[in-house]
């Protein structure tokens, strides 16, 4: 009964048998085999143009290489506050990059407005010596709280990234909850928007560690290979991390597991908004929940089993919830039945 996060469930069971399909035999190395070769057409086929996809094994490696594409040592990256690159990254994007700047730009649910973006880069003073250039722009999809851009508001920013020539990240750790929950094709949210590189998650939702960086201009990936065999990230047997992937996009796979984890969410919270006391802080738009609750209640889960995360600089009884591909709808009703009892009791 674990809500900490998505990273606490196991593999799916496709995607465990396709690694062990990949276990027969030899293949040729470095991404030279033919599941990675399948793996960037599937890719193709999924946002419906040529891509440039590359295997890694982590979301931090996928980001912060992906954004040293982007920018120079001496440029600025434009992100939410909480994003990961921000926040949970350790400064591998300053690593990476050779010293770029993370720039945050504040907004309500984790979303940077169109407008803020707009203002602070007609305020960046692009082209004085003393300050660091505008160089990339990265929106976390879905949100570090459980949000999600609607094809309109990623267009937007994406317009103000062409007008100051700068370039448009897409951080996707969860972008199939995202998918999932706006309905719409995933060319729409990516290159359509004004998306130059993606990097496409997939251990949170049901991989065993494969994300992918796939950029929508070749140009850009040009460097990316040699940027990833210099940071440790070329794997060498890269077949085992593709045959995740190939796995993961085969028969909207990967759709399938976010929509179950997103309807985990819903139920969850839809269980949870009718108890008196309970504050909802983000909409659940994927598979978060941002929810402050009495901290009876909260003390009376975790001794019931339940586990999660206290959230960090919040008011007493802030708790995240994470549901993922294995959640059961079952421990779903349980948390709910347990929290409603404790209310009774407290009441």
């Amino acid at each position: 009964m674990n809500f900490c996060s998505d990273n606490v469930a196991g593999v799916a069971p496709e995607i465990m048998a396709a690694i062990q399909q990949a276990n027969q035999g030899g293949m040729p190395s470095y991404g030279a085999d033919a599941i990675t070769a399948r793996v960037e057409q599937r890719f193709a086929d999924l946002f419906e143009c040529k891509v440039w996809a590359f295997p890694v094994t982590t979301g931090t490696s996928a980001n912060a290489l992906a954004l040293s594409t982007l920018t120079p040592p001496y440029g600025a990256i434009y992100c939410h506050p909480e994003a990961h690159v921000m926040v949970d990254e350790c400064g591998a994007p300053e690593l990476y990059t050779g010293g770029a700047k993370l720039v945050p730009i504040a907004g309500e649910g984790g979303k940077m407005a169109a407008r803020d973006v707009a203002e602070a880069l007609d305020n960046a003073r692009a082209g004085d010596v003393h300050h660091v250039q505008p160089a990339a722009i990265s929106l976390t999809q879905a949100t570090e709280c459980g949000t999600v851009y609607t094809p309109v508001e990623i267009g937007a920013i994406g317009e103000i990234a062409r007008k100051h020539k700068v370039k448009l990240h897409m951080d996707g750790a969860r972008f199939a909850n995202a998918v999932a929950q706006l309905k719409v094709r995933p060319a729409e949210i990516t290159w359509r928007a004004g998306i130059e590189v993606l990097s496409f998650g997939a251990t949170k939702n049901g991989a065993l560690a494969a994300e992918a960086v796939v950029f929508f201009d070749e140009a850009l990936a040009t460097s990316f290979g040699f940027r990833r065999k210099r940071a440790g990230h070329l794997i060498s047997k890269m077949r085992f991390v593709s045959a995740q992937l190939d796995a993961y996009l085969d028969n909207d796979l990967w759709l399938k597991l976010a929509t179950h984890a997103n309807a985990m969410a819903q139920g969850l919270v839809g269980g949870l908004k009718a108890i008196p006391g309970v504050h909802l802080l983000h909409p659940v738009e994927a598979n978060e929940i941002f929810i402050r609750l009495p901290l009876e209640i909260v003390g009376g889960l975790r001794r019931a089993g339940f586990d999660f995360y206290d959230w960090p600089g919040a008011a007493p009884g802030t708790i995240r919830l994470v549901t993922s591909f294995a959640t059961r709808a079952e421990d779903v009703a349980a948390f709910i039945r347990t929290a409603n009892s404790l209310a009774k009791a407290a009441s």
